[in-house]
């Protein structure tokens, strides 16, 4: 009976616990079927289905005369859901569908059906069929056999991508830079991503085998909304011009690195901006924005700067003489040397800035402001030499001009800072002054955009942006045009002087790694200047940094040249010209002028003519006229011609004439 007992209260205990429990499980379901259902819910929607982004097109990038810098270009990937076709759709279209991709793709079709088959065996629910498409691709492949059912019923999914090209490459490619979603900014890419992003879209995949996810639908939740195109102030010719200039000169010299930058005087406008520095291999590529970034010591190119400020408070004038004392000065415990051995005698200020005496120009500042130091360096901070130029490019370097407060001030540093030591500047910072002078001292902001436009639509526009109405007095002005010019003419850059088109500027040969004991030193060399000297349209400045000292190290020979190149390339190909408001009326004289050459010119359709003697831009004319491509090797006045006169030629037949 006991026994019995004890076996019931066992059962009760049991059957008890097991009551117990169930009205648990109950409670727990009715928890989240009713309470956190919809948190499970969503859960469960979270591991079967996904929003994913599509990135929006980039807007484009042009150059100042349309021509494209960056472009978006979609690229199309397209899949196969072997699973969700029915057999009667796989087995009716298989075979013809194959024999389209084999023409679009180029594999044989069996290679194709065989792919097919085995993906419906296998249940592929995400079959690669074709990655990188082009737009004209995809919307063709949509037609094909099968995939013409769209996404249920021909299995059909596409993945679009988008890829940035540039068409330019390699030329200005830190100018045109690029954009990591914000995270890195690098050159125009950058500066302008907030209109070039554009707006992501949605779509929403679902989660199918192995992990990988299939398009729900053809449709996109969100369509992405493209960015805006930018035109910027790049023109792609003149870009060209300067980066072929530029590593040309770089390979002559061996140099480590170099920038060149072309300005557009009145607007400020950036025209060029080549950025070459040379990788491990001896090959030049953009390395980094140098013209932007790199600020360092300018040398004598900020004479122009110091000889303003003298001028500016009329402790001196150009016709000041000052003794080069042999071409050696001592001051403190260092001495300062001209370039000339020997210096220069007795000379003027002006003269001085032409020969680019250096201890003259210590002189006249060193004399004349060592008891107030601050009123040069005031002087120096009023024309905003001190402050950065703000631009949009990510990155500028900071300038430095030196104050009797700092603690690194020294005796030398004030007859320093004449030539352009202890002083720190960007070239493009440099480029902004020069610009200033030939501006009539008037100081405009580097400027890199133009306009924002939306489907052919102005959305924005850039005006031209004045940093400093006027850095210096008209007289000023006038006094170092005309020294810049005569630099060119009859100074230290008179190596590239040219009657065929006026230049002005300053050469500039900086040492540097000047306080490392025992090793070669180093040099920077640069020019800075303008173009034509008499009206000028464009500045320029170019910098090359550590060329090989036993090739060549000064700024007239390394720098000077690339200056010239590009001037002379623009100029060719742009020449300023005065415009006429009419040609009425013609006169007789100039009528009958014009028909004699044109008779000329077709006498010489199937004959060479005689041009030695001829300028070089009329014996170009008088060839091209009757059909001759012409090479064209130096300035002036043609001396030879590589086909002689009276020789029968073909049309599009090649002369070069050898000019001097």
């Amino acid at each position: 009976m006991d026994n019995e007992k004890n076996i019931l209260s066992k059962l009760y205990f049991i059957a008890g616990c097991m009551f117990i429990f169930a009205v648990l499980i109950s409670l727990k379901l009715l928890n989240i079927q009713f309470i956190e259902g919809a948190k499970y819910k969503k859960l469960a929607q979270k591991t079967v289905y996904k929003d994913f982004t599509i990135p929006a097109n980039r807007g484009n990038l042009y150059d100042a005369n349309g021509n494209l810098l960056a472009t978006s270009v979609s690229k199309y990937d397209i899949r196969f859901d072997a699973v969700t076709v029915s057999q009667k759709n796989f087995e009716e279209n298989v075979v013809s569908l194959s024999k389209e991709l084999s023409a679009m793709l180029g594999r044989p079709s069996s290679y194709y059906t065989k792919m097919l088959r085995s993906a419906r065996i296998n249940k592929n629910r995400y079959l690669l069929v074709a990655k990188g498409l082009g737009y004209s691709e995809y919307i063709k492949i949509k037609t094909f056999p099968m995939f013409n059912l769209g996404a249920y019923k021909g299995g059909f999914i596409t993945e679009q991508r988008t890829v940035r090209e540039h068409p330019l490459g390699k030329v200005a490619q830190r100018t045109v830079g690029y954009d990591t979603k914000g995270k890195t900014q690098v050159g125009l890419e950058g500066a302008f991503s907030q209109y070039l992003r554009g707006e992501d879209g949605h779509r929403k995949k679902q989660r199918i085998a192995k992990g990988q996810w299939k398009p729900i639908s053809d449709a996109n939740e969100m369509e992405p909304r493209d960015g805006l195109d930018v035109m910027t102030t790049i023109d792609v010719k003149i870009q060209d011009i300067a980066h072929h200039a530029l590593l040309a000169q770089l390979e002559k010299y061996e140099a480590d690195h170099g920038t060149a930058i072309v300005m557009e005087t009145a607007t400020g406008e950036i025209k060029a901006m080549s950025n070459l520095g040379r990788g491990a291999s001896g090959f030049y590529f953009e390395k980094r924005n140098y013209a932007v970034w790199e600020s360092h010591e300018p040398g004598s190119t900020f004479k122009l700067m110091a000889l303003v400020a003298a001028l500016e408070d009329k402790v001196v004038d150009t016709s000041t003489v000052y003794d080069t004392e042999g071409g050696k000065i001592k001051y403190f415990d260092r001495i300062v040397r001209d370039s000339k051995k020997g210096g220069y005698g007795e000379i003027s200020v002006g003269r001085a800035f032409e020969v680019s005496s250096n201890t003259v120009f210590s002189k006249f500042i060193y004399e004349n402001y060592k008891n107030n130091p601050k009123k040069f360096i005031n002087r120096l901070v009023n024309m905003g030499l001190d402050e950065k130029l703000g631009l949009e490019i990510v990155g500028e370097g900071n300038p430095k001009i030196p104050h009797p407060s700092d603690k690194d001030w020294y005796g030398t540093t004030l007859p320093w800072m004449s030539f352009g030591y202890g002083v720190s500047m960007t070239p493009l910072q440099t480029l902004a002054f020069y610009n200033a002078i030939a501006n009539d001292g008037k100081m405009v902001k580097p400027k890199f955009i133009k306009e924002i436009r939306a489907w052919d639509k102005s959305v924005k526009t850039f005006d031209k942006e004045v940093i400093n109405p006027s850095i210096c007095s008209q007289s000023t002005v006038d006094k170092v045009k005309v020294l810049l010019e005569n630099t060119v003419k009859r100074g230290t850059a008179d190596n590239i002087y040219t009657p065929s088109f006026s230049m002005a500027g300053k050469t500039g040969t900086c040492l540097i790694d000047y306080g490392t004991k025992g090793d070669r030193p180093s040099y920077i060399s640069s020019f800075a200047g303008y173009f034509p000297a008499d009206t000028p349209k464009y500045s320029c400045i170019v910098v090359i940094h550590k060329p090989n000292n036993d090739v060549g190290y000064y700024g007239n020979t390394v720098a000077a040249p690339v200056f010239k190149r590009i001037a002379q390339k623009i100029y060719t190909d742009t020449p300023v010209t005065d415009e006429l408001e009419s040609v009425e009326p013609v006169l007789k004289k100039e009528a009958k002028s014009y028909e004699a050459y044109y008779t000329k010119a077709q006498k010489y359709k199937t004959i060479m003519p005689d041009v030695k003697g001829l300028p070089v831009m009329d014996a170009v004319a008088l060839l091209e006229n009757i059909g001759i491509r012409v090479v064209v090797n130096g300035q002036g006045v043609v001396k030879s011609q590589s086909i002689d006169k009276g020789e029968k030629i073909q049309k599009n037949q090649e002369v070069t004439l050898s000019v001097g």
